[in-house]
């Protein structure tokens, strides 16, 4: 039966979390069409992994033989990460703007996940396996905005999970998100719940359709 790989890396719970509410509706048809599949849950925000420091990097540089006690430790949650990834047959990314960009703890797990001779290099070991991100933001950074030149959510996605990871990279994008709670957002208000509803309404079709093909 097919893997899911499912990430969320918002703050906030379900209630208040756009991106986690995106995802839920992908995961819920996903489940509905594989209830014998397997889902791999890591929830970043709630229990964030370490951050990658001089002794996990360098373990992803050297000889496993090689490796200190502390080395092998910490690469081992490299190697758990790597092995999620490459059981996958879909991965699942919550993954909202903070400050123009990714939350740190979905770079985190980034940063251990990427493993130059394994899951990035010339021959990724996940290349090719389909990603569908939930890229939500308070307001709008899309073409032709005022603040189109502030995204670094989707390009730098892009350029992570494709261009090193080698994963096939779709998006799906709530934006607007804080127009009914922001007061001098109130005339979005409609745009919001419009982009809020066509989000879902992908979610719902794209998991039906990953799902298909398993």
């Amino acid at each position: 039966m097919p893997t899911l790989l499912h990430l969320d890396s918002s703050l906030y719970s379900l209630d208040g979390s756009a991106s986690r509410a995106v995802t839920a509706s992908f995961r819920t048809a996903w489940e509905e069409q594989h209830p014998n599949g397997t889902v791999i849950y890591r929830d970043l925000a709630a229990d964030p992994l370490p951050h990658i420091d001089e002794i996990s990097a360098t373990a992803g540089f050297s000889d496993p033989a090689e490796h200190t006690p502390e080395q092998r430790a910490a690469f081992a949650l490299r190697v758990e990460l790597a092995e999620e990834l490459e059981r996958a047959d879909a991965v699942l990314i919550g993954a909202p703007m903070y400050n123009f960009t990714i939350p740190s703890t979905l770079k985190t797990w980034l940063d251990q996940v990427i493993i130059v001779g394994r899951t990035a290099g010339e021959a990724p070991s996940a290349a090719g396996t389909p990603v569908t991100v939930v890229a939500s933001r308070g307001g709008s950074y899309a073409p032709g905005t005022p603040r189109e030149s502030f995204e670094f959510v989707q390009n730098y996605l892009e350029k992570a999970l494709n261009g090193m990871l080698g994963l096939d990279v779709d998006f799906i994008v709530p934006e607007l998100t804080l127009a009914r709670t922001t007061p001098a957002m109130a005339d979005l208000v409609e745009l919001s719940d419009a982009s809020r509803a066509k989000a879902h309404e992908d979610a719902t079709t794209k998991a039906k359709a990953l799902a298909a093909r398993f």
